[in-house]
């Protein structure tokens, strides 16, 4: 009989199968007339990536008369799990959204599943356009370990994650915007004395294990970033910064700042929860930043984890073209457009970090604040990139691992000791 993990894993196989085989039979397989651009990402309609990226279809089907894009709309979860099989596969797109880092844009350059943009980035000019700090996901050597090598992706906005917070439940209860560490812990302190869970959060997504990240970063600095994101020395959960991560996390469960049923919720979830303003504070990227701004009727500001000179966050998501893509020209003229002026400042106005917009383009409020803060961290080296990164398959380890904090079935040094023992085996050899 197969125990609930065991059908867990079962159903998934089955699903990221069917997941496939779903895509191939609505898929005409890809055209190379020149005339479809097969395009794959999982940016929300109303997000501000979505917005410009709608933008640059009507944009580059203006410039490419007779040729029109087929957006395929997919899951983040869905491209994650099944990317390697559809791209080893005839259905691969001409383009899609990737997730960077090493296990997931840089395993699969490693496998030689993806085109090298090289040329291109130097003869489109991308190389200018983009910071060192955001180019550095852009890049893999033949390991497919980032910062370094061959182009395979091309970030077309930044990320970073902060404390997103509802100003009107914060002063209903008299608690002004914390400054420091200690007054966001007696705020979090005060909520849960009134019977309100205070952090929105996910264990079933990637929330739950940002959070313990982010605790992590506040002990770290950038040497202990690169030993764990770039193996650079080696890596110790055992250490002063791990141990106070998971031994923080583990008791704001006990002292009810983070909800025990968190554990099987995912990321909408919590998101929904502050937008309906049933969370007061929710710790996440700048990309709930425009769907916060549509969707939120409340008064709600931002600001960036305190004491702490690190934060998750890098250039973001990639634009890959798969090595089996059949229109790779349209694919590196729509890239071309993601990066123009025009759509970089309208990705900027709608919540989003540009990373080659013109800043006095730029006219709303709350977008000059995103960008000022996402500069503050540019200044000082403070963009950590994110935990799920080194190694093949940690994200799933990290999610099931932090589950078990959160209902309280594994304590923090056997969590960290897990997490050792499935880091260690997948660190490449070199």
């Amino acid at each position: 009989m197969l125990t609930a993990r065991r059908r867990v894993a079962a159903m998934a196989v089955i699903l990221a199968g069917s997941l496939l085989l779903t895509s191939c039979g609505d898929s005409d397989g890809g055209s190379s007339d020149g005339r479809t651009l097969r395009l794959w990402h999982y940016e929300g309609p109303d997000s501000a990536m979505g917005v410009a990226w709608n933008a640059a279809i009507k944009e580059f089907e203006a410039r490419h008369p007779g040729v029109k894009v087929k957006f395929e709309e997919k899951g983040f979860e869905q491209i994650q799990k099944t990317a390697p099989m559809v791209l080893n596969s005839s259905d691969a797109p001409d383009l899609m959204e990737y997730n960077k880092g090493n296990a997931t844009a840089g395993l699969l350059s490693r496998q030689g599943l993806l085109t090298d943009l090289t040329a291109e980035a130097v003869k489109r000019g991308w190389d200018g356009k983009l910071s060192a700090g955001v180019r550095t996901t852009s890049q893999y050597d033949t390991d497919g370990i980032m910062g370094s090598g061959k182009w395979y992706g091309v970030p077309n906005y930044a990320e970073y994650t902060m404390v997103f917070y509802n100003k009107d439940l914060f002063e209903k209860y008299g608690i002004a915007e914390p400054r420091t560490f200690g007054e966001l812990t007696a705020a979090l302190d005060t909520f849960a004395g009134k019977g309100i869970t205070p952090l929105a959060n996910a264990g079933a997504e990637y929330m739950a294990q940002q959070y313990l990240y982010q605790l992590a970063l506040s002990r770290a600095d950038r040497a202990w970033v690169d030993r764990y994101e770039l193996y650079k020395g080696r890596n110790d959960f055992h250490d002063a910064a791990w141990t106070y991560a998971a031994t923080t996390f583990a008791d704001w469960v006990r002292k009810g700042y983070i909800s025990r049923k968190s554990s099987g919720t995912k990321a909408e979830d919590a998101g929904v929860s502050f937008i309906r303003g049933k969370a007061p504070i929710l710790f996440s990227g700048s990309w709930w930043y425009g769907r916060f701004t549509a969707e939120n009727t409340f008064d709600w500001g931002t600001f960036l984890w305190p004491d702490s000179s690190l934060t998750l966050g890098s250039g973001g998501n990639l634009w890959v073209v798969p090595q089996g893509a059949k229109n790779k020209e349209l694919a590196y003229d729509f890239i071309d457009i993601t990066l123009s002026e025009k759509i970089q400042n309208l990705l900027g106005n709608k919540g989003g970090v540009p990373v080659a917009a013109d800043p006095s383009a730029l006219t709303g409020r709350r977008a000059k604040a995103l960008i000022d803060d996402f500069n503050t961290l540019s200044r000082r080296d403070g963009l950590a990139f994110y935990p799920d990164w080194p190694v093949p398959g940690f994200y799933d380890t990290l999610v099931s691992e932090t589950q078990k904090l959160i209902t309280g079935s594994e304590q923090p040094d056997a969590y960290l000791g897990n997490l050792q023992k499935a880091y260690d085996q997948g660190v490449p050899k070199r």
